[in-house]
C-alpha cells in the first residue's frame, strides 16, 4: 500500500525509539479526568509510520446507523494480548508506558489498537472507551500517532465546553482518571489533510 505523506526531513536518519516520559504536560480535566501530552515522543516515526501502513491487515468496518448499514469511515485493526506487534519500537513504547504509569494505573498496557485516516474524510465521532471496565472505573487510553497533524476534541459527557489537542508525527497523548466514562472525544473530518495512523495502548478489557 503506497501514501502520499511528507516525511520529517530531520527524523529521516533517526534510529526508531521513545523518548522520556517526564516531565508531561498534564491538563487537568473536570470530574476526575486529565489528559498529558507529549509532542515528540518517538525518534523515527517515519520507518514506523511505513511499517504501520504497510504490515497491518487494515480491515474496513460497516456499522448500522439510523435505517442503514455504512461504513466506518477509517481502517481498523487490533492486537490483542500476546501478539507481535508490527514494529519492535511498538512493543518497547508499551512497555515503558505500562511502567511509567504503573503507580497511577495498577496495570501494564496489554493490546494495540490501530486506526488508519486515509486523508481528512476518515473520522470517528464522539465516544468513551466504555465497553468493558471503562464504563465503571478509572484507566488509561495512551494514543501514539503517525503522519499528519489530526486534531483530537475532548468534551464533558452530557454536553459543555470542548477542548482540542493537535497529534502530529510521533506525539503521545493519555487520557487517564475518569477520562472515558465522563468526557468523550473525536477526531473530526478536516478539508485538507494527508495519511495518518494512530496506536491506542489499553489496558485489559478496556476497549
Amino acid at each position: 500500500m503506497s501514501v502520499e505523506f511528507q516525511a520529517n526531513l530531520f527524523d529521516v536518519a533517526a534510529d526508531p525509539a521513545a523518548g522520556s516520559l517526564a516531565p508531561a504536560r498534564r491538563t487537568t480535566l473536570t470530574r476526575g479526568a486529565w489528559v498529558d501530552v507529549r509532542p515528540n515522543w518517538i525518534a523515527g516515526a517515519d520507518d514506523v509510520f511505513t511499517t504501520l501502513v504497510n504490515s497491518v491487515p487494515w480491515r474496513a468496518e460497516r456499522r448500522e446507523m439510523w435505517d442503514r448499514v455504512v461504513d466506518v469511515p477509517r481502517l481498523v485493526h487490533t492486537y490483542g494480548v500476546g501478539e507481535p506487534l508490527p514494529h519492535a519500537l511498538l512493543d518497547s513504547a508499551r512497555e515503558r508506558l505500562s511502567g511509567h504509569y504503573l503507580p497511577e494505573l495498577g496495570e501494564p498496557f496489554e493490546t494495540a489498537g490501530c486506526c488508519y485516516y486515509r486523508d481528512g474524510r476518515d473520522s470517528v465521532a464522539w465516544h468513551g472507551d466504555t465497553i468493558g471496565r471503562g464504563r465503571h472505573e478509572d484507566t488509561m487510553v495512551a494514543i501514539v500517532s503517525f503522519g499528519d497533524p489530526r486534531k483530537l476534541m475532548l468534551r464533558p459527557r452530557g454536553g459543555g465546553g470542548s477542548v482540542s489537542f493537535t497529534m502530529g508525527h510521533g506525539d503521545l497523548l493519555v487520557m487517564g482518571g475518569s477520562c472515558q466514562r465522563t468526557w468523550e472525544h473525536c477526531v473530526p473530518k478536516t478539508a485538507h489533510s494527508g495519511p495518518r495512523v494512530s496506536v491506542q495502548f489499553r489496558p485489559l478489557n478496556v476497549f
